[in-house]
This record gives C-alpha cells, structure tokens and sequence, in this order.
C-alpha cells in the first residue's frame, strides 16, 4: 500500500514515516509540506492512502481532501490531526479513518487495516461485491478514546445491545457504537434479522442453530459468540434457515 504523508510538521512527518517501516505491507512514497505539494505528489505517485493533518497554512487537508475525493479513483486518507472538532466535517469527505496526535503506531496499524480495504483496486470489487438493493451505509463509525473506526457493515455478524449501548461483533473484534438496536435495524431491515430483544445478526453469516440448555442459540460464522434466539422469534428463525438451505 503506497502512502503520502502530508503535514506542515516535520516532526509530525518524521514521526508517521518512523511508524510506517513497523507495518506490513506499506511502503512510504513520499511527504508533502502542504495541499499545493500533496496534489503534485499526488499526479506523480498515484499513492494507495494519504495520511493528511488538517491545520495546514494555505489549503486546510479538509479541503484538500474535498478536491482529492471528487477525482477519479482516489486514494484512502486517514486524518491525522491534534484536533478533535474535525471528525465530522472529515467523515462529511469520506475519509476512511481519525486519527488524534500524537498519532501511535496500534492505532494507526488498525486505521490503516481498515483503509486497505477500501484501497483503489479494492473498491470496484466492493462495489461489485455488495447487491444494489441492499438497505443502508456501506460502513459504521465509531468514535472513542482510540480515535475513530469505520466498520464495513458487510463485516459485521450481529449488533447486541448491552447496557446503554449496542455492540458490533465483526472479524476483527468487537466495537461500541453510540446508536441504538431499534435504528440499526431499521436501517439495515434488509440485511440482519432480530433474534432477541437484545439483538440482530447479519442473514448472510448464519451458520445454523445449537440447541443448549438456555434455549436456542444461532450460530455464526467466522466469530464464537452465538447469540440467544427468543421464543417468540424462533420459528420465524427456523423458517428463514429453510429458505436457506
């Protein structure tokens, strides 16, 4: 994955290019000073992912990054910045990931795991990949102390919601999220299906049914959690795995 560092710091550009030699599969194409040198740098070296700060003199990386996303095929960028005011307006631009400094190479490892899959060759093929008809975005964010994630809804096997929250168990883990089970379902009615009060799981990575001594228990495929199924929901969970089958 070919990656331009832009930042007006040269610590800041120092500190990114140290922690990008520690992680697999990325290869440091050049640095840029400011959005005049990034676009230049941009045409030369057709680079996979931008790692962009935001308070830059002249050109701000959001508007960078507004000019970048309206070209054809553009590269993923992570914006790494000392502020977190921005996040908003900066996923408004599509970015795939935000970042707070000082910027830690676990942290910008996940980030970057996360744009690789929405790096150009990869994008068409996600394109292709998900049905025109399916209901909802194509990612989820979520904002902690971490910094912000955005989560491939194509990813996710279940939303449970726990407490105050919902949780979303994918491959890489869990992650909180700040919306509710009612929402998440009406949004993606064409994709999950409710099991239990508490929780919905992706139709497409139901592996089958368990029978414990707790009740009924779907089973999922790619992660161990496998969530309760309600009475009242069982047969309508027994009828969508025949239509399946």
């Amino acid at each position: 994955m070919g990656v331009l560092i832009v930042d007006d710091e040269p610590l800041a550009r120092a500190r990114l290019a140290r922690q990008l030699q520690t992680i697999n599969g990325c290869q440091l194409l050049g640095e840029a000073a400011d959005g005049e040198s990034a676009l230049q740098q941009l045409d030369s070296l057709d680079p996979d992912l931008l790692l962009l700060d935001i308070e830059m003199p002249g050109e701000n990386g959001l508007q960078l990054a507004t000019q970048i996303t309206n070209r054809p095929n553009p590269p993923a960028i992570i914006f790494c910045t000392a502020h977190d005011e921005f996040a908003l307006p900066a996923f408004a631009v599509a970015a795939s990931g935000y970042l707070l400094k000082p910027v830690n190479v676990e942290q910008l490892a996940q980030a970057i795991a996360q744009a690789r899959r929405l790096s150009k060759p990869q994008r068409q093929a996600l394109h292709t990949q998900v049905p025109q008809h399916a209901s909802g975005r194509r990612q989820i964010k979520a904002v902690s102390r971490r910094g912000v994630q955005l989560l491939d809804v194509d990813d996710i096997r279940c939303f449970i919601a726990e407490d105050k929250y919902v949780i979303a168990h994918h491959s890489g883990g869990e992650t909180v999220l700040d919306e509710s089970l009612k929402e998440l379902e009406a949004e993606f009615g064409e994709r999950f299906v409710r099991v239990h009060r508490n929780a919905i799981v992706a139709v497409d990575f139901i592996a089958g049914l368990q029978k414990g001594g707790d009740g009924y228990r779907v089973t999922l495929a790619g992660i161990a959690l496998t969530p309760v199924v309600s009475r009242r929901l069982l047969a309508g969970i027994k009828s969508l795995l025949a239509e399946m089958a």
